[in-house]
């Protein structure tokens, strides 16, 4: 019977070798995945500022309307009309109050109050994003 001999492979062999088994094993993309979440931050900081900037566009839309409909409610009343831009003021949150106006219509039976909002921006250098308006008709008293 005859003996089989083994032959080992030399050192450079094997540490190329080492190398190919370990970079299909996945090794090799160590640290791909921070790359790829610096990659996509930027975006996922916009869609974050996008939505938050909604949500300040629905507030204002909503603060408008409350305004509107109590500044209406009190020009309905004739003793105490003159103070309707003040009542829709005090109805409405801090900073939509401050950012507020309001405008007076309507005749005869019924009073129209239209209050809008100067809608703020999240970015920045952009003042605002435009206007909210809502009115609100009351019955005269």
């Amino acid at each position: 019977m005859r003996t089989v001999r083994r032959v080992r492979a030399p050192a450079y062999v094997r540490r190329t070798l080492s190398r190919v088994l370990r970079a299909s094993r996945g090794d090799g993309e160590r640290g791909a995945s921070s790359l790829e979440l610096a990659g996509m931050l930027p975006l996922l900081l916009l869609v974050g500022m996008a939505a938050i900037q909604l949500g300040i566009v629905g507030y204002a839309v909503q603060q408008a309307g409350t305004g509107a409909r109590a500044a209406a409610r009190t020009a309905s009343q004739e003793d105490i009309a003159a103070d309707y831009a003040a009542t829709g003021k005090a109805a409405m949150s801090g900073w939509t109050a401050s950012r507020s106006r309001f405008a007076l219509g309507g005749g005869g039976e019924e009073v129209e109050v239209t209050a809008t909002v100067t809608i703020p921006s999240l970015v920045p250098g952009i003042d605002d994003f435009g206007a909210a308006s809502r009115s609100a008709t009351m019955p005269r008293d």
